[in-house]
């Protein structure tokens, strides 16, 4: 039987790599490190199927080293020890006199007794690590490794990428390239990979077998009625992951309790991590409810916390009580496109100076030159409020908070409009 297509299609070297240009292309970071044969260790932070595990196998291959591959999903301390203590007593075969590369795939499933049993040899220099994760290393990779190691963010494949691999796999794959396919629209090819490499060939794969035939003409149509004859259940390691994720948060965004609860229990089903809904959620309460009702992050954030302590299956109750009541509060965006619009605003006008008045002036010197002159202090006012500027001169009245149309950010409104009058046009 033949391997999946996209095991017969992965690149052994970096001139075949299709993808993450930021790191791998010409003169880009991760490039240069490897060409100079410097390896620390690393960890690969980024979306399925955009070449985590390719990456790794190719750097091992470019500086000649040992490979081992570990899954955290079904390996514990003790095949981590085997690896390690092969590494130190120098009995892993080819390139014995180097360290080998150990790749551990969904490092994040790892408990933290089982990171901890990495550490030393990371420490001696036994074993280079890479690591690769689709969570946030931040919250999921413990801080004595992760300070040890160097993260490198891996981002979904674009059109063009995308393209590209669908071309390579028709024109070079040694089954398809018997068959005479036409890709006549890939609109529907695109949507379902999300940017997802190996979505992509899977969906491609599958297309090709269920028509059957030497001549193929893939198109819209024919796509989304085989795809959707064949879809999978939700597997937490698996692609609908992040489809099934996006459902819930989209629900909840859209005031839909009743549809909360469904995906909810959908992942809950599926065997998903329940911290990882309950972060979910924090983020939604800053990014969709915001200011409408700041209790919302309060109740998101301490719903996290319980879930820490109690655990499943009693957590379920507080993900739901947290989801329902996320679902029905009043919605707003207004923070999150602020800080969005103000690093937009930074990138375009660079690094303008503070204004003098505004300076820190913690030695004589600076206080001579003006470095906080003219400062007015706000609660020597009435209603502690003194009308000055805090922008820089080439920003003055630059408006980046609109507060949203709800009862909440009305109330803000008024008061900043009552505070600035016109300046700010509230």
């Amino acid at each position: 039987m033949a391997a999946p297509l996209a095991e017969r299609l992965r690149p052994n070297s970096l001139s075949n790599y299709i993808g993450q240009k930021h790191l791998v292309g010409e003169n880009a970071v991760l490039r240069k490190a490897i060409e100079k044969g410097i390896l620390p260790s690393i960890i690969l932070w980024g979306p399925p199927g955009v070449g985590k595990t390719t990456l790794a196998n190719i750097i091992a291959k470019q500086l000649k080293r040992p490979f081992y591959q570990l899954s955290a999903i079904n390996s514990g301390v003790k095949d981590i020890r085997e690896v390690i203590e092969k590494a130190r007593t120098g009995t892993h075969g080819l390139f014995a006199e180097t360290n080998p590369v150990l790749f551990i795939d969904e490092i994040h499933r790892f408990s933290k007794s089982q990171q901890d049993s990495l550490l030393g040899a990371v420490e001696r220099g036994d074993i280079t690590l890479i690591g690769a994760t689709t969570e946030n290393p931040s919250f999921e990779v413990i801080s004595a490794l992760l300070s040890r190691s160097q993260v490198y963010v891996l981002k979904s494949l674009e059109k063009a990428e995308l393209l590209e691999l669908l071309s390579l796999a028709i024109t070079t794959d040694v089954e398809l390239k018997r068959k005479k396919i036409e890709v006549k629209e890939y609109e529907s090819l695109l949507r379902l990979s999300g940017g997802d490499a190996r979505k992509l060939l899977n969906v491609l794969e599958i297309v090709v077998n269920a028509i059957g035939e030497n001549e193929i003409v893939i198109d819209n149509e024919n796509v989304n009625e085989i795809i959707q004859q064949k879809i999978a259940l939700y597997d937490k390691s698996g692609e609908q992951h992040y489809d099934i994720i996006s459902a819930f948060i989209k629900s909840i965004r859209g005031s839909d309790p009743n549809a909360a609860v469904y995906w909810m229990a959908r992942m809950i089903e599926g065997g998903e991590d329940p911290l990882f809904i309950a972060r979910r959620m924090i983020i939604l309460a800053s990014e969709d409810i915001g200011n409408a009702n700041p209790t919302a992050l309060v109740i998101a954030t301490n719903c996290f916390s319980a879930v820490n302590v109690i655990g499943m299956p009693e957590a379920r109750i507080i993900l739901s009580q947290c989801a329902t009541y996320l679902a029905t509060s009043a919605k707003s965006n207004a923070a999150y496109i602020a800080i969005d619009d103000a690093i937009e605003l930074v990138k375009k006008t660079g690094d303008l100076p503070v204004p003098l008045h505004l300076r820190n002036a913690p030695t004589k010197l600076m206080k001579e030159i003006g470095y906080g002159k003219d400062y007015e202090y706000a609660h020597s006012y009435d209603n502690n409020f003194v009308n000055q500027e805090f922008l820089p001169q080439q920003i003055k009245g630059t408006k980046l908070f609109e507060p949203g149309n709800n009862l909440r950010e009305k109330e803000l409104r008024d008061f900043l409009k009552q505070r600035w009058k016109e300046k700010y046009g509230y």
